[in-house]
């Protein structure tokens, strides 16, 4: 995926597409890619960067990539077949929480590896058209899945200044969410707000001169946390990480590439406590089934090199975390 950063000149995705900490992410699920039949799931397929890199690498390896995006499914089935992969690869239109119906219809009982690369993917936020990005005009739409029945545009026209407000502070982690959600409400009264041009200039206005001339463009924290509203990433990541562990084989491996602190606080969370002895203190030994089930494979999140970040800008605000199931819960 990518972050909320657009292209530089608008690349078009289909030729430019460098997916973020490739190295790290291939060398961590490696071990768990390389034995002969494995399962990978690449839970949030976009085009394909990372699975295309793990598939060459392991000729034994399948692949279950899954996507809501149709665009996103059309031209990672394209890279997938161009390399000659498609006779490994099950791609299913989904989002990631619906991953146990899954792997259930397509009658996969465990796999041995997990990728979520979240936030945007680089398809989408590099056709505007899409209304991702406050760098160009468009509709003001930022559904991941164009079939979905809420747009930006509905929250934006909708929601009480105290709901927006509420969206802007904890989604976008915006000090100056209760100025921008009054100036919305207060302009959409005089006309309904239609595209990203109109709000991202509105937002501007909105927020004090002095704290626009740090922190990349002013609108940038609105815009990321309309977006996860939309498509409510972050309870689907709060669903889907269990998930995923549980699917997990003994010796099979997670990673999970997050973009701003709200995802990566989840991963965090999630993976210390599968690594957590849940022993109670005092006793002398660990109590059968109480044990830690994870092993973490990262120290933190780990961040991107500064060579990749000035090769990829998109890289700087990525974070790695990784763990690997070591035994099946009690």
């Amino acid at each position: 995926m990518s972050s909320t950063e657009p292209a530089p000149g608008g690349r078009d995705p289909s030729t430019v597409h460098v997916p973020v900490l490739l190295e790290r992410v291939t060398e961590l699920l490696g071990p768990a890619c390389s034995t002969e039949g494995a399962v990978l799931v690449d839970a949030t397929l976009g085009l394909a960067g990372h699975s295309l890199a793990l598939l060459r690498a392991h000729p034994g390896l399948r692949l279950v990539g899954l996507d809501r995006d149709p665009d996103a499914r059309a031209e990672a089935t394209r890279r997938l077949t161009d390399a000659g992969a498609a006779d490994r690869v099950t791609v299913v239109p989904a989002v990631f929480d619906e991953l146990p119906e899954v792997l259930d219809r397509l009658g996969v009982a465990e796999v041995q590896a997990v990728l979520f690369d979240l936030g945007v993917s680089s398809l989408q936020l590099d056709r505007p058209d899409r209304g991702f990005s406050y760098a160009a005009d468009a509709p003001l739409d930022m559904r991941m899945d164009p079939s979905a029945p809420r747009t930006a545009a509905d929250v934006v026209n909708t929601y009480s200044a105290g709901e927006l407000s509420r969206v802007l502070r904890v989604y976008g982690e915006e000090r100056f969410a209760a100025r921008i959600a009054q100036a919305i409400t207060r302009e959409r009264e005089r006309e309904p707000f239609t595209r990203t041009g109109r709000l991202a200039e509105l937002v501007r206005a909105a927020i004090p001169a002095a704290s626009r001339r740090t922190g990349g463009h002013p609108a940038k924290r609105t815009f990321q946390a309309l977006r996860i509203e939309v498509n409510d990433e972050l309870g689907v990541l709060e669903r889907a990480l269990p998930a995923a562990l549980d699917a997990l084989a003994v010796g099979g491996r997670l990673a999970v590439i997050t973009f701003h602190s709200l995802e990566d606080r989840i991963v965090k969370q999630t993976l210390a406590a599968g690594a957590a002895d849940r022993t109670p203190p005092g006793l002398p030994v660990p109590l059968p089934g109480l044990g830690p089930t994870l092993r973490l494979l990262t120290r933190g999140g780990e961040a991107a090199s500064e060579t990749e970040v000035a090769a990829n800008p998109r890289a700087a605000s990525a974070r790695v975390r990784a763990a690997e199931r070591i035994r099946r819960a009690a």
